[in-house]
């Protein structure tokens, strides 16, 4: 068993396609292949299935990660410790939800690399009730959510910023030019928002039924965008965080409608695993998102 096959299978296991692992370690796909039939056979099991085009872990896979992370940790501690003052290399695995990816990370992104052009940054979009398990499965080091105060005995959490959520309308839609607005204006509107499982589309639900309306007319979506062109294009009234609609209603396209949620704490929230070594690139990387995000 080589420690290059170990690198191999943990890239796989966080990319999930050998075809961007071989692009991250600078491989051809079929040397990433032949490194993981390799580990199968010395292993004498399989570490992954293919479910039609999805790759996936196995059972065996899992268990085998979470030593293989516990391994190549321990001997990035010690190179770091060795090389304590030469340039930082290594990689990273992010996770977040896709508003996460798409309005807040990018900036980190691109200041982190400028400082350590010789990390290997991987990024992996998950939906944000599975964020968390990705940290205790060992596939992400860092990730970030949007959502209410999280406590855990288990992780560490650190809130950057409130996040502040508006409805949106196009400028022609009948409740653009109010200056208030009451409960009832709202009966009979399509509102467009996140599918039900995340947690502002929990509370959006809670704070309209606790108000007495119960019979909400609903457009459900994946992600921000869809929201947003169906708002624009007058089909309904968008759910949405100010950070996605900022060029929106700075052209025109969209209006902000006069009306809050009471009691809406939601936070971008970075997260990682107490028990988890925090490497040096690991920690200039969180450094980083606070530099970038907690002041936006």
């Amino acid at each position: 068993m080589e420690l290059r096959q170990l690198t191999t299978f943990r890239t796989v296991a966080y990319t999930l396609n050998f075809t961007r692992a071989a692009e991250a370690l600078n491989y051809v796909p079929s040397n990433v292949t032949m490194q993981i039939k390799a580990l199968e056979n010395e292993l004498g099991a399989r570490l992954f299935d293919r479910l039609g085009k999805q790759l996936v872990l196995t059972t065996a896979g899992k268990r085998f990660l979470t030593h293989v992370n516990s391994v190549l940790d321990q001997l990035e501690e010690a190179r770091s410790e060795v090389h304590d003052n030469e340039q930082l290399s290594g990689t990273i695995t992010i996770s977040a939800n896709e508003v996460l990816c798409s309005y807040r990370l990018p900036v980190v992104f691109r200041l982190f690399r400028l400082r350590h052009p010789g990390v290997r940054l991987i990024f992996r979009s998950v939906p944000n009730q599975q964020l968390k398990q990705t940290l205790f499965e060992g596939t992400a080091d860092v990730v970030f959510m949007l959502d209410e105060s999280i406590r855990s005995t288990g992780l560490a959490v650190e809130p950057l910023i409130e996040e502040t959520f508006r409805f949106f309308a196009a400028p022609d839609h009948p409740l653009a030019n109010q200056t208030v607005l009451q409960l009832e204006d709202f009966h009979g509107e399509v509102f467009l928002t996140n599918e039900k499982g995340c947690t502002y589309r929990t509370m959006f639900d809670r704070s309209f039924e606790q108000k007495g309306m119960d019979t909400i007319t609903y457009l459900e979506f994946q992600n921000a965008e869809a929201i947003k062109q169906c708002a624009i294009a007058g089909i309904g009234i968008a759910f949405l965080p100010e950070i996605t609609t900022g060029e929106e209603v700075k052209r025109g396209d969209l209006v902000v409608l006069p009306w809050q949620i009471p009691d809406l704490h939601v936070y971008t929230q970075m997260l990682w695993h107490k028990d988890k070594w925090l490497s040096p690139i690991l920690l200039s990387f969180i450094e980083a998102a606070r530099e970038v995000i907690a002041i936006d």
